[in-house]
C-alpha cells in the first residue's frame, strides 16, 4: 500500500478559504463515498476541523507497481493520484485552481505518518497542544471505518499516531496549561472585559466546544449565561449542566440585546448572525459594546458584524494572540514531543517492513516444506524396501541439503560474475556465516 495525504490548514489558508473546503458532519458520508471511487483507492479517512481539511488516502500499491518500471514513474503516477484528490475537491466544492494551489499540501508514506502524529499531539495546531484535535482524528477514523473505507494500511498509521499521543500526553507537559480555542475564547474575554461576574454570555451551538466555552465561564463565576441552538433539547442539555438557560436558536435576535460576550461553534454553511441583527441590538444596548467570538469554520458571523463601531468580533484565527503566556510554558514539552514522535515514526516503519517479510517467509516456508516433505516420503519407501536406517537417513539429510542450497548457491555464483557483491554479503548475513573457516 501507498499513503498519501492531501489537505489544507490554518498555515496555509486563511479562513476564507478553509471554510469552502470544510465539510460539515452531514456531508462527510457522501464525500468519502464519492471520493472513494476514484481510481486504485482503498482506503480513506476525512479530518475536516475549523483549522484544517485533509484527506489521508492508502492506494493499492500492486495495481501502481504493474504499470511502472522505475521508481521515478512510480513517483509520478502517486503524484498524478494526488492531483486527482485536488480536482476532485476543486469539483466538490466548485473551486477554481488558483484559490486552491497556493495553500494545498501533498505528502506520501512516511511523511504522511509523521504529520498525523503531530496533528494528533496537538503540535500542528493553531493552539499549541490543544487537546481537542485528538478526539476529532478519533472520530473521523472511526466514521470511516463503520463505512468500511478503513482498511489495515490506515489502521496501522492512525494506531500508531494514537499510541504516540498518549505517549506524548503522558510523558511530557504539553497539555498541562489549559489551553485550546475554548479556554483562548475566555482569556480573549478576560483581556478585554475586566470583570466577567457581571456580564451576560450567550453561546451558540451544542457541541464540545460550546460545552467546553460554558465550563470555562462557569469556572470564572459567570452566573448569566444563554444557550442557544437549532434543537431546543440539546441547549437544555447542555444548560442544565452549568445552571444556564437554554433557548430556540430562533429567539436570538431578541437575546442579543442582553448579550455583552457572544460565542459561537456551530456546522452551519450559512452565518447565523448578520450585521442586521446585531447592529439593532447595539442601538437598544445604548451601545454599549459587544464581543463576539466566532469559532466556526465556516463563519456563523457575518464578517461585516466587525466593521460596526461597538461590535468587536474575532474568527478563530484572531485569537491567538490571547494565549501566548500559556503556550510559552508548552515550547519545551512539544520539543521532546517531536523526539518521541520521531521513534514513533521509526517504530512505524520497522513494523511495517516486518510485514512486508510475511509474504517472502511464507513461501521460503512452504518450499521448504515441500521438498522436506518430498524427501520425507523417498526415505520411508527406502525403508519399506529393506534398505539400511543408516543409509536412508543419510540420503535423506544430504538430498535436503543439497536442494536447499542448489538456487542460492546458483544465484550466488552469478550475482558473483556480475560483480554484485552485496548478494553475498548479505547471504552471509542471513546464514550468519561470519569469517571463521568451516570445521
Amino acid at each position: 500500500m501507498t499513503l498519501v495525504l492531501v489537505g489544507i490548514n490554518h498555515k496555509t489558508a486563511d479562513i476564507s478559504l478553509r471554510e469552502k473546503v470544510a465539510f460539515p458532519p452531514e456531508i462527510v458520508g457522501d464525500a468519502l463515498s464519492t471520493i472513494h471511487k476514484l481510481p486504485d483507492l482503498a482506503e480513506i479517512v476525512l479530518l475536516s476541523t475549523c483549522n484544517r481539511t485533509e484527506f489521508y488516502i492508502s492506494y493499492k500499491l500492486e495495481k501502481l507497481t504493474e504499470t511502472c518500471s522505475s521508481n521515478k514513474e512510480f513517483s509520478q503516477v502517486v503524484k498524478e493520484r494526488q492531483q486527482g484528490i485536488v480536482e476532485w475537491i476543486l469539483d466538490y466544492h466548485q473551486l477554481k485552481y488558483t484559490q486552491f494551489s497556493d495553500s494545498v499540501y501533498l505528502f506520501s508514506d512516511l511523511d504522511v505518518v509523521r504529520h498525523l502524529m503531530k496533528v494528533s499531539c496537538g503540535l500542528d495546531s493553531a493552539v499549541l497542544g490543544e487537546p481537542q484535535i485528538l478526539g476529532q482524528i478519533k472520530s473521523a477514523f472511526a466514521l470511516s471505518k463503520d463505512l468500511g473505507f478503513v482498511g489495515p494500511a490506515l489502521g496501522r498509521a492512525f494506531q500508531a499516531a494514537f499510541s504516540i499521543a498518549k505517549e506524548v500526553r503522558t510523558d511530557t507537559a504539553i497539555g498541562e496549561n489549559p489551553v485550546s480555542v475554548a479556554y483562548a475564547a475566555i482569556l480573549l474575554a478576560e483581556r478585554i472585559f475586566s470583570d466577567l461576574k457581571s456580564l451576560s454570555i450567550m453561546l451558540i451551538g451544542a457541541g464540545k466546544t460550546i460545552e467546553l466555552v460554558a465550563r470555562h465561564f462557569s469556572e470564572k463565576a459567570v452566573s448569566r449565561i444563554t444557550v442557544a441552538n437549532r434543537t431546543l433539547d440539546n441547549a437544555l442539555e447542555i444548560a442544565g449542566k452549568f445552571d444556564a438557560h437554554g433557548v430556540l436558536l430562533s429567539d436570538v435576535p431578541d437575546q442579543l440585546v442582553s448579550a455583552d460576550i457572544v460565542v459561537s461553534s456551530t456546522n452551519s454553511q450559512l452565518p447565523l448572525l448578520g450585521k442586521g441583527a446585531v447592529e439593532r441590538a447595539l442601538r437598544q444596548r445604548k451601545h454599549k459594546p459587544m464581543l463576539l467570538i466566532d469559532l466556526a469554520v465556516p463563519r456563523d458571523i457575518e464578517s461585516e458584524v466587525g466593521d460596526l463601531a461597538d461590535a468587536y468580533l474575532y474568527s478563530v484565527d484572531d485569537i491567538g494572540m490571547a494565549i501566548e503566556d500559556n503556550v510559552k510554558s508548552r515550547k519545551e514539552a512539544a520539543e521532546q514531543a517531536e523526539e518521541i514522535i520521531e521513534r514513533g515514526v521509526d517504530g512505524y516503519l520497522k513494523k511495517e517492513r516486518s510485514l512486508n517479510s510475511v509474504a517472502t517467509l511464507k513461501k521460503f516456508r512452504s518450499k521448504a516444506g515441500i521438498i522436506r516433505q518430498q524427501e520425507l516420503n523417498r526415505a520411508l519407501r527406502g525403508i519399506q524396501r529393506g534398505e539400511s536406517a543408516e543409509i536412508v537417513l543419510e540420503s535423506l539429510a544430504r538430498n535436503i541439503t543439497n536442494k536447499l542450497i542448489h538456487s542460492p548457491s546458483v544465484t550466488m555464483k552469478k550475482a558473483s560474475a556480475e560483480g554484485r557483491d552485496e548478494v553475498l554479503q548479505l547471504v552471509q548475513e542471513l546464514y550468519e556465516l561470519g569469517d571463521e573457516e568451516p570445521s
